[in-house]
């Protein structure tokens, strides 16, 4: 591959990503900077509400985003609840950061400070109102637990006494429940979301980056709600668009293997952000 583009950089593995690099390198002006927050620029943790950015992860954007044509936060999360735990708003160097929650459903823009979403699915309240008796039923409610996410509901098995093992179990029962109600399940790292479909993070980030128009994206997640993100990438990338895809963390190998950049975890993600900054000071 040679040397890096900058000294601070990692090298991408992939001739792909290689290109993508030196391409955003090349034209920061022209560049899509994408990213997940859970796992990505925040730590997983037992309680998703006490989720926040890492320390490091705003100042390295502040100091990103005016170099580049624009950031966007790509998350499962409402996009209101991202702002907060990513203490995103009124953060100067932020000013036009763009915030696409429920998988691109919602859209927050720091220059507005608003938030614009859909009305809510009515298959959400009906699951939301049956999975608690379905949890019992099946007798899985000891160490699940639900997660209210206005245009969606999370069943987590992280805290069961075996969280694959109540995963597995789930998935399949909790695949018919949404189906019944008009919802699909999309899985994460021990968990399990119900939401409205035609929406998820590859059609938002094709849609923002032609919206952009953008020459060349990064995107960087760490589950596998992002595999539809690195499929957009991959089919920008056969368009003629270079791309950088970044994983943090290994706990996901589909996502892994198809990396251009694997990353150890948010804290490295938060210190490749601050380098990718310096480089294109």
């Amino acid at each position: 591959m040679g040397s890096p583009p900058h000294p601070l950089l990692p090298d991408p593995t992939t001739p792909a990503g290689a290109d993508g690099l030196a391409a955003l390198l090349a034209r920061p002006g022209k560049a899509v900077v994408a990213l997940d927050f859970d796992g990505t620029l925040a730590d997983i943790v037992p309680d998703p509400e006490r989720a926040r950015a890492h320390p490091r992860a705003v100042p390295a954007l502040a100091a990103l985003a005016p170099r580049v044509a624009s950031v966007a936060v790509v998350t499962g999360r409402p996009a209101g609840v991202a702002v907060r735990y990513g203490g995103f708003a009124g953060v100067p160097g932020l000013d036009h950061l763009v915030v696409l929650g429920h998988y691109g459903a919602e859209r927050w823009d720091a220059v507005t400070g608003t938030v614009r979403a859909p009305a809510p699915h009515d298959g959400v309240a009906a699951v939301r109102a049956e999975l608690p008796g379905f949890l019992d039923r099946f007798g899985a409610w000891r160490g699940t637990w639900i997660e209210e996410k206005g245009q969606a509901v999370a069943v987590h098995t992280r805290r069961a006494g075996d969280p694959q093992a109540a995963f597995d179990a789930l998935r399949d029962p909790l695949s018919e429940l949404a189906a019944r109600h008009g919802l699909i399940v999309e899985p994460g790292r021990m968990v399990l979301e119900l939401r409205p479909p035609g929406m998820d993070k590859g059609v938002a980030l094709l849609e923002y980056v032609r919206e952009v128009g953008a020459e060349t994206v990064l995107y960087a997640g760490d589950d596998l709600g992002d595999l539809p993100a690195y499929a957009a990438v991959e089919k920008l990338r056969s368009d003629g668009h270079p791309g950088l895809l970044v994983c943090s963390g290994t706990e996901v190998p589909e996502l892994a293997e198809r990396a251009d950049l694997v990353l150890p975890g948010p804290e490295a993600v938060a210190d490749f952000l601050g380098a990718l900054a310096a480089a294109v000071a």
